[in-house]
């Protein structure tokens, strides 16, 4: 089954044709495992965190933030870049105290998903996170970035899903994962 599965193709060229602040494209040929020849532009990217932030008390850090791919704001999940040389737990513990104020008491990776692989090399770590609803400080978000967070029940926010209001594929993701594989295991509070 899958004569090629996880076989890497071999790449002959890579030219990058743009570089920007958060990402690069560049320009490809190369050999598939299956041994065709294609030339491919690729989306480049560095490793993201989306967190499922749940409270002792089974409430849900949601955010609300502009992005420019729908040029509205999203309601999802806090998520963030990795910085260089920053573990997927510190990266998820500083992008939800830096979005929120929250500071995390437990952080552990459930499973990392790809984004668009057929053009993005983007992976995304699906964080759970514990946090104390009392314990919130002022949130210091980037200087380009304003983030609004509130605190829902996790029900509230599996009805968003339903109906469209959390709509984003990461966040999709992390929810479903925990509904999936760990909610029924006891790890919701």
């Amino acid at each position: 089954m899958f004569k090629h599965l996880s076989q890497s193709g071999e790449v002959h060229s890579r030219k990058t044709v743009y570089q920007g602040r958060v990402f690069a494209v560049q320009k490809l040929t190369i050999t598939t495992p299956d041994g065709l020849a294609v030339e491919r532009d690729l989306i480049k990217t560095g490793p993201t965190v989306t967190i499922l932030a749940i409270s002792d008390q089974g409430r849900v850090v949601i955010t609300s933030e502009y992005r420019v791919g729908v040029n509205h704001n999203s309601v999802s999940l806090p998520a963030g870049l990795v910085n260089p040389a920053e573990t997927l737990e510190h990266a998820a513990i500083r992008e939800l105290h830096e979005e929120t104020g929250y500071e995390a008491t437990r952080a552990a990776l459930m499973t990392t998903i790809t984004s668009s692989e057929g053009f993005m090399d983007q992976t995304a770590a699906l964080m759970l996170l514990h946090f104390d609803e009392r314990k919130r400080q002022a949130p210091h978000f980037d200087t380009d970035e304003f983030v609004t967070a509130e605190l829902v029940p996790y029900e509230t926010v599996i009805d968003w899903v339903k109906t469209g209001r959390i709509n984003t594929a990461q966040a999709l993701s992390a929810l479903g994962y925990y509904e999936l594989f760990l909610k029924q295991k006891g790890h919701q509070k």
